[in-house]
């Protein structure tokens, strides 16, 4: 038996790195899934195929998590398709690395939007149809730098660590509907967009920094996303799980 066979999953951010390794990861394991991108549609309808082969139903939607009104049209979509919504995975993010002295209120805005109001937006939705099922595990995409800050990252800092108390508070307000809400706090991931974590001359302080001595894969990540996304979990609930090798220690 599949963790999660017949489950409805919605992503947001999936189309690349951590997010595509969640999606596939939850096709796998027998879910239904729903992600949201914003550039990139070939790729996009790629992974649709991939995750296809699988033998669940899958679906990209162009979408912009940052938006209110384009999150509550992909999830009312979602529902309407499927009937339901099981998980929600707030994987959207990006950065803007600038020291404070030259970072711009534009800058500070849009990490913000697409970091910290997303969570607000999906989570705002996709609990109606939640509490109608009376279940649901919302998951969160945070940081290590969300829990010891990071200089030149105060933006992404921030609203990663904003993401946190967010959650906190949805699962005390959730918890008595049976609807779960948890953090990922993931430390440096090997992705597209992390290359240069591990090609520049810094590369050694960051992995002396880390007890494993290695930087986390996607798929790690995407375990973690599983494990918080099935009953395995289902007792776990306001909590944030760090996936970072040690670095938080």
């Amino acid at each position: 038996m599949k963790l999660l066979e017949g489950k409805v999953v919605i992503v947001t951010g999936a189309s690349r790195g951590i997010g595509e390794a969640i999606v596939i990861r939850m096709a796998e394991q027998g879910a239904h899934v729903a992600f949201s991108f914003l550039s990139s549609e070939d790729k996009a309808r790629a992974l649709e195929q991939k995750l296809q082969s699988y033998g669940v139903k899958a679906k990209g939607y162009k979408s912009n998590a940052g938006s209110y009104e384009d999150s509550e049209k992909f999830v009312n979509e979602v529902v309407a398709e499927h009937g339901t919504i099981d998980v929600c995975i707030n994987n959207a993010g990006i950065s803007k690395d600038s020291l404070l002295m030259r970072l711009s209120a534009a800058q500070w805005d849009e990490v913000m939007e697409i970091n910290l109001k997303s969570v607000f937006n999906m989570t705002k939705q996709v609990i109606r149809p939640m509490m109608k099922a009376k279940k649901g595990s919302i998951i969160n995409m945070s940081s290590i730098i969300g829990i010891r800050g990071n200089a030149g990252q105060s933006s992404y800092a921030a609203s990663k660590a904003g993401i946190i108390g967010f959650t906190k508070s949805i699962a005390h307000e959730l918890g008595s509907r049976n609807i779960r809400c948890n953090a990922i706090a993931p430390g440096f991931v090997e992705t597209d967009m992390t290359h240069y974590l591990k090609d520049e001359e810094g590369a050694k302080s960051f992995l002396a920094k880390i007890p494993l001595n290695r930087f986390a894969s996607a798929a790690e990540i995407a375990d973690t996303a599983l494990f918080l996304a099935s009953d395995m979990s289902s007792y776990i609930t306001g909590q944030v799980i760090s996936v970072c090798g040690g670095l938080n220690i």
